[in-house]
């Protein structure tokens, strides 16, 4: 038998209370199998049968996620249970061990994550999304002080931008513990953790005397970085409806990527002045430090299972009633389940859910592009144009131009979105995210060729291959965007592991381009270097065409996400199913 899940964040926290109630009662005492399946008839007759699918579909959601946070168990024959000690009979057993469960009150309970005031939520937004900028901000800053680390270390400068390298692998290996983390302890700490983790170790960056220590910081705070990336999308699935979600996690993306195109010229201008290389690390962890404290001032938890614990513990103080709980303290802390359940879901998911894999290589792809023109941008306006570290960098801003148009195109084609939504009787279907990434895919693709065939060349003037940057951040941010929403929707509650499996492939990929993109700019040129990356590109549009024609078949077979549709779970309406 296994045990139910937490609450649902909405009105409906309470519904699962009778298959919660025979989860209980199991764990109390020792039950036959005849006595198991008559609890069970019982508990489904008291059910009530009056949800609509979405409600069923949230219910069979959360008790997926506490069947793989707390994995399943088997009562313990009593010839096998601990004594007491010192001659004690066993207690008696609860009369109703349900009565001692928090729950959230109803639909309007302000404990509740989605009931939180507007004011609080974008507060809590705006703090992430600093934190998220940081984060990535500080994986790109690096690049523009290799001129200077190269002598001063006695390197070269292909060993030298192994800094942005190991950090982005930080990137990649980060998300297998703090996902996890937070679904099992909140988000909240998780997020203080890694912002305060990453500050610490940049600070040994800027300081560092060798080259071994400037590697191995590098690495250790990109993976401290890496809990803003991997958490904070499942903060905004906490606290955003399915019609605001979307504008939240445009605010993420926005983070996500004009991070690394601000801070090449914001890092050039250092490196050229009196200050140094030294100090596009101290910025960096000044900035990590200032997120630190407005973390710890403003950013409440959001998960919603971690705020019943609070309430389950303020409540034992209150009424001196110690055996009040929330579901979520039933987790058993055993290291090899934590291993085999929790830290290893996101590799499970990457491997076993074709959504998560495929839109995950796409997404890929284009981040690697994201540290390619970290070396591309150098070749063409420091190289053939002859600028200076700072001036040379400024083209970047072409790209921020573009993800900001990207932004705003988003939030007109919310509108549309927000329609087809209150069609649906606010049913979210996950492949409604997916046409404007076609749109994406298509500038993208463009925007290579554009780059590649204006750049080669001093005689065609710098503002025509800046000008592409445009039309390639709006594409990257369109995509990024939509396949951040696709994913969200797709799986709701395991938002945290599927964005670490995500960031995990994505991280990966973006650490290898760094080590051969200007090799491959230099000796293939720019104008076949962009051709070759555009073709990969247009080789790729089609991808969204695909998950739109077969996604929800896929996502019905899928052992993590709900599968919302039209009338996708009429079938449960009548007969309700439960996990047991």
């Amino acid at each position: 038998m296994e045990r139910t899940s937490s609450p649902a964040p909405n009105s409906h926290e309470s519904i699962s209370s009778g298959s919660d109630r025979l989860t209980a009662i199991a764990t109390s005492q020792d039950r036959r199998g005849s006595q198991h399946e008559a609890i069970l008839a019982d508990t489904l007759s008291r059910r009530p049968t009056n949800l609509n699918e979405v409600e069923l579909e949230r219910i069979e959601t959360y008790r997926l996620q506490h069947r793989s946070t707390v994995g399943s168990g088997v009562p313990v024959p009593r010839e096998e249970w601990l004594p007491m000690g010192a001659g004690k009979p066993y207690p008696p057993v609860l009369p109703d061990p349900e009565q001692f469960v928090v729950e959230f009150t109803d639909a309007n309970d302000l404990l509740h994550p989605q009931n939180w005031s507007l004011r609080q939520k974008i507060i809590i937004s705006v703090v992430l999304s600093y934190s998220t900028f940081v984060s990535s901000f500080a994986s790109a800053i690096y690049s523009s002080a290799v001129v200077e680390i190269s002598p001063q270390f006695h390197i070269s400068s292909e060993v030298a931008i192994l800094g942005v390298t190991l950090y982005v692998l930080g990137f990649a290996s980060g998300p297998t513990l703090w996902a996890p983390a937070s679904e099992l302890i909140g988000r909240r700490w998780p997020i203080i953790v890694g912002v305060f983790g990453f500050a610490i170790f940049t600070v040994g960056t800027a300081t560092c005397k060798d080259v071994q220590t400037l590697m191995l910081t590098r690495f250790f705070a990109g993976f401290f970085a890496a809990s803003p990336i991997a958490i904070v999308p499942a903060v905004f699935a906490d606290i955003y409806s399915n019609q605001t979600r979307g504008v939240a996690i445009a605010m993420f993306a926005m983070a996500v990527f004009v991070g690394p195109f601000a801070s090449p010229f914001t890092g050039g201008f250092i490196t050229m002045s009196y200050l140094g290389w030294r100090w596009t690390m101290y910025i960096s962890c000044i900035m990590g430090f200032l997120s630190t404290v407005l973390c710890l001032l403003f950013l409440k938890e959001t998960y919603a299972p971690a705020i019943l614990v609070e309430k389950a513990i303020k409540l034992r103080r209150q009424t001196h009633n110690w055996g009040i709980r929330a579901r979520q303290e039933e987790v058993e802390l055993d290291w090899e389940e934590l291993i085999t359940i929790n830290f290893s879901r996101p590799f499970r998911m990457l491997f076993t859910e074709p959504i998560v894999f495929l839109i995950s290589l796409w997404m890929s792809f284009v981040y690697g592009l994201i540290y390619a023109l970290l070396s591309a941008y150098p070749v063409v306006f420091q190289g053939l144009h002859g600028m200076n570290l700072g001036v040379g960098s400024l083209p970047f801003i072409g790209l921020i131009v573009g993800e900001f148009l990207g932004g705003a195109y988003t939030l007109l084609d919310q509108k549309s979105y927000a329609k087809k939504l209150a069609a649906n009787n606010n049913i979210p279907i996950p492949e409604w995210r997916l046409p404007p990434s076609i749109l994406g895919g298509i500038c993208f693709t463009i925007g290579l060729f554009w780059f590649g065939w204006t750049g080669w060349t001093k005689s065609i003037h710098w503002m025509a291959p800046t000008a592409s940057g445009v039309v390639t951040g709006f594409g990257i941010y369109v995509i990024f965007l939509q396949c951040f929403n696709y994913l969200i929707d797709s799986y709701l509650t395991f938002a945290a592991s599927v964005f670490a499996a995500n960031t995990i492939i994505r991280s990966a990929v973006g650490a290898a381009f760094p080590l051969f993109s200007k090799q491959m700019f230099n000796n293939l040129g720019v104008q076949w270097a962009g051709t070759l990356l555009g073709c990969l590109a247009l080789i790729m549009v089609p991808i969204p065409l695909v998950f739109i024609k077969i996604g929800p078949i896929l996502r019905k077979k899928s052992k993590f996400a709900p599968t919302f549709g039209p009338r996708e779970s009429t079938r449960a309406e009548k007969e309700p199913r439960a996990s047991v």
